[in-house]
Protein backbone atom coordinates (compact mmCIF):
# COMPACT_ATOMS: atom_id res chain seq x y z
CA UNK A 1 0.00 0.00 0.00
CA UNK A 2 1.68 3.09 -1.20
CA UNK A 3 1.15 6.56 -0.82
CA UNK A 4 -0.12 6.50 -4.80
CA UNK A 5 -2.39 3.93 -3.71
CA UNK A 6 -3.48 6.04 -0.40
CA UNK A 7 -3.78 9.61 -2.76
CA UNK A 8 -5.95 8.01 -5.27
CA UNK A 9 -8.44 6.13 -2.86
CA UNK A 10 -9.03 9.47 -0.78
CA UNK A 11 -9.20 11.77 -3.99
CA UNK A 12 -12.16 9.24 -5.34
CA UNK A 13 -13.75 9.62 -1.79
CA UNK A 14 -13.22 12.97 -1.95
CA UNK A 15 -14.75 13.46 -5.50
CA UNK A 16 -17.44 11.07 -4.38
CA UNK A 17 -16.41 8.00 -6.45
CA UNK A 18 -16.93 5.69 -3.37
CA UNK A 19 -18.88 6.56 -0.22
CA UNK A 20 -17.61 6.59 3.27
CA UNK A 21 -17.65 3.05 4.03
CA UNK A 22 -16.14 1.78 1.18
CA UNK A 23 -13.01 3.81 1.61
CA UNK A 24 -13.26 2.51 5.18
CA UNK A 25 -13.54 -0.64 4.59
CA UNK A 26 -9.67 -0.45 1.72
CA UNK A 27 -8.46 1.69 4.14
CA UNK A 28 -9.35 -1.37 7.57
CA UNK A 29 -5.89 -3.30 6.93
CA UNK A 30 -4.12 -0.21 8.21
CA UNK A 31 -1.88 -0.16 10.37
CA UNK A 32 -1.54 -4.65 9.80
CA UNK A 33 -3.73 -6.99 9.36
CA UNK A 34 -4.15 -9.96 11.26
CA UNK A 35 -3.90 -13.28 9.86
CA UNK A 36 -3.98 -14.89 13.03
CA UNK A 37 -0.28 -16.68 12.22
CA UNK A 38 1.09 -13.17 10.23
CA UNK A 39 0.07 -9.89 10.81
CA UNK A 40 0.85 -7.85 7.87
CA UNK A 41 2.53 -4.51 8.40
CA UNK A 42 0.65 -2.98 4.64
CA UNK A 43 2.13 0.19 6.62
CA UNK A 44 5.94 -0.19 5.33
CA UNK A 45 5.71 0.86 1.82
CA UNK A 46 4.62 4.01 3.37
CA UNK A 47 7.57 4.39 5.90
CA UNK A 48 10.49 2.97 4.41
CA UNK A 49 9.74 2.55 0.92
CA UNK A 50 9.02 -1.15 0.06
CA UNK A 51 6.69 -3.96 1.02
CA UNK A 52 6.95 -6.20 3.97
CA UNK A 53 9.48 -9.04 2.73
CA UNK A 54 8.44 -12.54 3.43
CA UNK A 55 11.21 -14.84 4.63
CA UNK A 56 9.43 -18.14 3.75
CA UNK A 57 12.53 -20.59 5.54
CA UNK A 58 9.80 -22.06 8.41
CA UNK A 59 6.68 -21.16 6.85
CA UNK A 60 4.22 -23.57 5.33
CA UNK A 61 3.31 -23.34 1.80
CA UNK A 62 -0.43 -22.08 3.01
CA UNK A 63 1.00 -19.65 4.88
CA UNK A 64 3.20 -18.45 2.44
CA UNK A 65 0.47 -18.22 -0.21
CA UNK A 66 -1.90 -16.47 2.24
CA UNK A 67 0.69 -13.85 3.21
CA UNK A 68 1.86 -13.60 -0.80
CA UNK A 69 -1.72 -13.23 -1.66
CA UNK A 70 -2.73 -10.42 0.21
CA UNK A 71 0.51 -8.59 0.06
CA UNK A 72 -0.26 -8.80 -3.84
CA UNK A 73 -3.27 -7.00 -3.37
CA UNK A 74 -1.74 -3.69 -1.79
CA UNK A 75 1.16 -3.22 -3.91
CA UNK A 76 2.55 -3.00 -7.16
CA UNK A 77 6.06 -4.96 -6.38
CA UNK A 78 6.39 -7.37 -3.53
CA UNK A 79 9.77 -10.04 -2.71
CA UNK A 80 9.96 -13.53 -0.89
CA UNK A 81 12.76 -14.83 -0.17
CA UNK A 82 14.47 -18.06 1.23
CA UNK A 83 11.41 -19.76 -1.40
CA UNK A 84 11.08 -23.65 -2.29
CA UNK A 85 9.87 -23.81 -6.26
CA UNK A 86 6.85 -25.94 -4.08
CA UNK A 87 6.26 -22.16 -2.57
CA UNK A 88 6.22 -20.31 -5.77
CA UNK A 89 3.67 -22.96 -7.53
CA UNK A 90 1.17 -22.03 -4.38
CA UNK A 91 1.91 -18.39 -4.74
CA UNK A 92 1.51 -18.24 -9.03
CA UNK A 93 -1.98 -20.15 -8.68
CA UNK A 94 -3.29 -17.08 -6.64
CA UNK A 95 -1.02 -14.43 -8.31
CA UNK A 96 0.10 -15.00 -12.23
CA UNK A 97 2.43 -12.67 -12.63
CA UNK A 98 4.91 -14.20 -9.53
CA UNK A 99 8.26 -14.68 -10.69
CA UNK A 100 11.07 -17.30 -9.05
CA UNK A 101 13.98 -17.09 -9.25
CA UNK A 102 15.47 -20.69 -8.55
CA UNK A 103 19.37 -19.54 -8.20
CA UNK A 104 18.57 -16.98 -5.49
CA UNK A 105 15.77 -18.63 -4.01
CA UNK A 106 13.34 -15.63 -4.53
CA UNK A 107 9.49 -15.24 -5.32
CA UNK A 108 9.15 -11.45 -7.02
CA UNK A 109 6.10 -9.78 -8.07
CA UNK A 110 7.15 -6.41 -10.64
CA UNK A 111 3.67 -4.42 -11.70
CA UNK A 112 5.54 -1.64 -12.12
CA UNK A 113 9.26 -1.29 -12.56
CA UNK A 114 10.79 1.76 -10.28
CA UNK A 115 12.23 4.43 -11.95
CA UNK A 116 16.19 3.94 -12.04
CA UNK A 117 19.13 6.25 -11.25
CA UNK A 118 21.34 5.49 -14.38
CA UNK A 119 24.37 7.46 -12.91
CA UNK A 120 24.72 5.44 -9.79
CA UNK A 121 25.13 1.71 -9.41
CA UNK A 122 25.72 -0.86 -7.41
CA UNK A 123 28.03 -3.45 -8.21
CA UNK A 124 27.77 -7.10 -6.88
CA UNK A 125 30.37 -9.13 -6.78
CA UNK A 126 31.22 -12.71 -5.69
CA UNK A 127 35.02 -14.45 -4.50
CA UNK A 128 33.71 -18.03 -6.16
CA UNK A 129 30.70 -19.08 -8.66
CA UNK A 130 30.02 -21.60 -5.41
CA UNK A 131 28.68 -17.87 -3.44
CA UNK A 132 26.70 -16.94 -6.44
CA UNK A 133 23.47 -18.24 -5.30
CA UNK A 134 24.15 -15.31 -2.38
CA UNK A 135 25.04 -12.35 -4.77
CA UNK A 136 22.07 -13.18 -6.59
CA UNK A 137 19.98 -12.82 -4.00
CA UNK A 138 21.47 -9.39 -3.22
CA UNK A 139 21.36 -8.12 -6.83
CA UNK A 140 17.66 -9.05 -7.80
CA UNK A 141 16.36 -7.36 -4.30
CA UNK A 142 18.49 -4.42 -5.21
CA UNK A 143 17.12 -4.28 -8.81
CA UNK A 144 13.31 -5.15 -7.50
CA UNK A 145 13.88 -2.02 -5.41
CA UNK A 146 14.69 0.39 -8.03
CA UNK A 147 18.09 0.31 -8.72
CA UNK A 148 20.79 -0.57 -11.67
CA UNK A 149 22.81 -3.31 -10.58
CA UNK A 150 26.47 -4.79 -12.37
CA UNK A 151 27.46 -8.07 -11.32
CA UNK A 152 31.46 -9.36 -11.37
CA UNK A 153 31.49 -13.07 -10.41
CA UNK A 154 34.12 -15.68 -9.56
CA UNK A 155 36.86 -13.03 -8.58
CA UNK A 156 38.35 -13.96 -5.51
CA UNK A 157 41.68 -13.64 -4.48
CA UNK A 158 43.08 -17.01 -5.20
CA UNK A 159 43.46 -15.90 -8.78
CA UNK A 160 44.06 -11.67 -8.12
CA UNK A 161 44.60 -10.40 -11.37
CA UNK A 162 40.86 -11.30 -12.29
CA UNK A 163 40.00 -8.93 -9.62
CA UNK A 164 42.23 -5.95 -10.79
CA UNK A 165 40.67 -6.44 -14.33
CA UNK A 166 37.72 -5.22 -12.54
CA UNK A 167 39.59 -1.76 -10.65
CA UNK A 168 37.55 0.35 -13.18
CA UNK A 169 34.34 -0.88 -12.54
CA UNK A 170 34.89 -0.62 -8.99
CA UNK A 171 36.12 2.63 -8.70
CA UNK A 172 32.35 3.93 -10.96
CA UNK A 173 30.04 1.81 -8.21
CA UNK A 174 28.06 4.03 -5.96
CA UNK A 175 28.08 1.03 -3.66
CA UNK A 176 29.73 -2.41 -3.56
CA UNK A 177 28.29 -6.04 -2.38
CA UNK A 178 31.10 -8.38 -1.69
CA UNK A 179 29.76 -12.13 -1.03
CA UNK A 180 32.83 -14.61 -0.29
CA UNK A 181 33.24 -17.72 1.71
CA UNK A 182 36.04 -19.46 2.46
CA UNK A 183 38.10 -16.93 4.57
CA UNK A 184 36.31 -13.95 3.41
CA UNK A 185 39.18 -12.17 1.78
CA UNK A 186 37.96 -10.44 -0.81
CA UNK A 187 35.84 -7.66 1.43
CA UNK A 188 38.84 -6.60 2.26
CA UNK A 189 40.97 -6.46 -0.56
CA UNK A 190 37.71 -4.31 -2.34
CA UNK A 191 37.72 -2.68 0.93
CA UNK A 192 41.26 -1.57 0.29
CA UNK A 193 40.52 -0.28 -3.55
CA UNK A 194 36.89 1.38 -2.85
CA UNK A 195 36.32 4.75 -2.08
CA UNK A 196 32.91 4.05 -1.90
CA UNK A 197 30.85 1.71 1.27
CA UNK A 198 31.21 -2.07 0.86
CA UNK A 199 28.64 -4.45 2.69
CA UNK A 200 30.39 -7.56 3.05
CA UNK A 201 28.35 -10.61 2.92
CA UNK A 202 30.17 -13.57 4.23
CA UNK A 203 28.30 -17.06 3.03
CA UNK A 204 28.79 -20.98 4.66
CA UNK A 205 30.95 -22.03 1.43
CA UNK A 206 33.66 -24.09 2.77
CA UNK A 207 35.59 -26.53 4.03
CA UNK A 208 35.49 -27.52 8.07
CA UNK A 209 36.82 -24.98 9.53
CA UNK A 210 35.14 -22.18 7.57
CA UNK A 211 32.54 -23.07 10.32
CA UNK A 212 29.81 -22.75 8.02
CA UNK A 213 30.45 -19.34 7.45
CA UNK A 214 31.70 -18.33 10.72
CA UNK A 215 35.42 -17.70 9.72
CA UNK A 216 34.67 -15.39 6.83
CA UNK A 217 32.03 -13.33 9.24
CA UNK A 218 35.15 -12.98 11.73
CA UNK A 219 37.79 -12.19 9.11
CA UNK A 220 35.54 -9.64 7.16
CA UNK A 221 34.67 -8.34 11.34
CA UNK A 222 38.24 -7.89 11.67
CA UNK A 223 38.68 -5.94 8.05
CA UNK A 224 41.64 -3.80 8.46
CA UNK A 225 40.26 -1.57 5.11
CA UNK A 226 38.02 0.92 6.48
CA UNK A 227 34.23 1.63 5.14
CA UNK A 228 33.57 -2.52 4.91
CA UNK A 229 30.45 -3.25 7.09
CA UNK A 230 29.23 -7.02 7.06
CA UNK A 231 25.72 -8.38 7.08
CA UNK A 232 25.43 -11.64 8.42
CA UNK A 233 26.16 -15.17 6.83
CA UNK A 234 24.38 -15.89 3.68
CA UNK A 235 22.13 -12.62 4.50
CA UNK A 236 22.50 -11.72 0.29
CA UNK A 237 19.14 -9.80 0.95
CA UNK A 238 20.13 -7.64 3.81
CA UNK A 239 23.03 -6.59 1.86
CA UNK A 240 20.95 -5.78 -0.91
CA UNK A 241 18.26 -3.58 1.21
CA UNK A 242 20.94 -1.80 2.77
CA UNK A 243 22.77 -1.42 -0.33
CA UNK A 244 19.41 0.33 -2.05
CA UNK A 245 19.16 2.46 0.84
CA UNK A 246 22.19 3.95 0.43
CA UNK A 247 22.34 3.72 -3.39
CA UNK A 248 18.93 6.05 -3.22
CA UNK A 249 20.46 8.91 -0.20
CA UNK A 250 20.67 12.34 -1.59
Amino acid sequence: MDIDYVSSLLKEFKAGGMSLEEALDKLKTLPYEDLEFAKLDHHRMLRQGFAEVVFCQGKTVEQVLAIMNRLAEYNRSILATRATREMYEAVRSAVPDAQYHELARLITVERQKPAVDNERFILVMSAGTSDIPVAEEAAITAEIMGNEVKRVYDVGVAGIHRLLGQRQLIEQANVLVVVAGMEGALASVVGGMAAKPVIAVPTSIGYGANFGGLAALLSMLNSCAAGVGVVNIDNGFGAGRLASIINHMR
